[in-house]
């Protein structure tokens, strides 16, 4: 696989990375109403413990999506009716579900370029463990951010594009900013490019509820991680068997939250940052807004950043939808 670094900025930018962490979790914590970004899940460990989240019986969004990946991935190519093509995916996580989409490409004659984008190299890496060799697939590893790998892309090639932003990642974003951003990717993309957009659907708060509070515990190992996270990284006094997870859906937003609570009153000691977190007997720490849509919804956010929906592809028990968007 070709690697490219986006810019000597992003080689800077990491030795900036723990004090970025510190500022933010010094910030959250210090706010009346305490919160982290989700983004600082995904350590060596998080990663770990995600990947055997999604394959827990409770978590049912991975099952379904590839689900959908596998019953589309021989229409794809037929719809697109091309012979090259840029498969570019924001995010490609173990490439499991960009493996299912390639294939078919590939088993449909086309020549594949594909771009996945991470900030992080090694997650590039273990992407050669599930794609295999083949005389028609370039693999063009990008190291940066989303928006900044679509730039250098279009730089790169003037194919039609498939963007891939699967897994519900979309859900991560409040409407205003999942509007911005669909608008900063169609800014981004080629002229009769498409793009496949992944969301979970609103459905059974049971179903809901059992996802995101799995009954082995791992969803509650993979919040509290983060705690373990500012121990290591910035030599905190966290125990964490002072705090619970709890997720639960909310009904006025259409998202479940999750949350990390205190059970006790209790005072925290960060040494890096040399100040104490006061906290309150079952006082939460907000952690991720995951937001679950409706048809129309999905509807709406497409026409407000000037895509047109060709299809939605869901699951048999219409938990899920892969929408193929296109840039007209």
């Amino acid at each position: 696989m070709k690697i490219s670094d986006l810019s000597l900025l992003k080689k800077i930018k990491i030795s900036a990375c723990k004090t970025s962490f510190a500022n933010d979790i010094d910030n959250g914590l210090s706010l009346k109403n305490k919160a982290i970004s989700s983004k600082y899940f995904y350590d060596d460990i998080g990663s770990k413990l995600f990947q055997k989240i999604t394959k827990h019986p409770d978590y049912y969004p991975t099952k379904k999506e590839i689900e959908i990946l596998h019953s589309m991935k021989d229409k794809l190519p037929i719809l697109i009716n091309l012979k090259e093509i840029d498969i570019i995916e924001l995010g490609p996580g173990d490439g499991i579900k960009s493996k299912i989409i390639i294939n078919g490409f590939l088993k449909n004659n086309y020549k594949v370029n594909y771009y996945p984008i991470d900030i992080s190299r090694k997650a590039l890496q273990l992407l050669n463990k599930n794609l295999k060799p083949n005389k028609n697939l370039l693999i063009h590893g990008i190291i940066g951010e989303y928006l900044d790998g679509l730039k250098f892309i279009k730089t790169e090639s003037n194919n039609i594009q498939l963007v891939l932003f699967l897994g519900s990642n979309i859900g991560n974003f409040d409407s205003k900013q999942s509007k911005t951003f669909i608008k900063k990717i169609y800014k981004n993309i080629s002229s009769n490019s498409y793009v496949l957009i992944g969301f979970d659907l609103k459905k059974n708060l049971s179903v809901l509820n059992a996802a995101y509070n799995d009954s082995s515990g791992l969803t509650k190992k993979f919040n509290l991680n983060l705690l373990n996270r500012i121990n290591i990284k910035l030599k905190g006094n966290f125990k964490l068997n002072k705090f619970i997870h709890f997720g639960s859906y909310n009904p006025l937003l259409g998202a479940m939250e999750s949350f990390i609570i205190s059970l006790i009153k209790q005072k925290i000691f960060i040494k890096d940052l040399d100040k104490h977190f006061e906290f309150d007997v079952f006082e939460p720490i907000h952690l991720e807004f995951s937001f679950k849509y409706s048809i129309s919804d999905i509807d709406k956010l497409a026409k407000s950043s000037n895509f047109k929906i060709i299809k939605n592809y869901t699951d048999s028990k219409k938990y899920f939808i892969d929408s193929l968007w296109k840039k007209e």
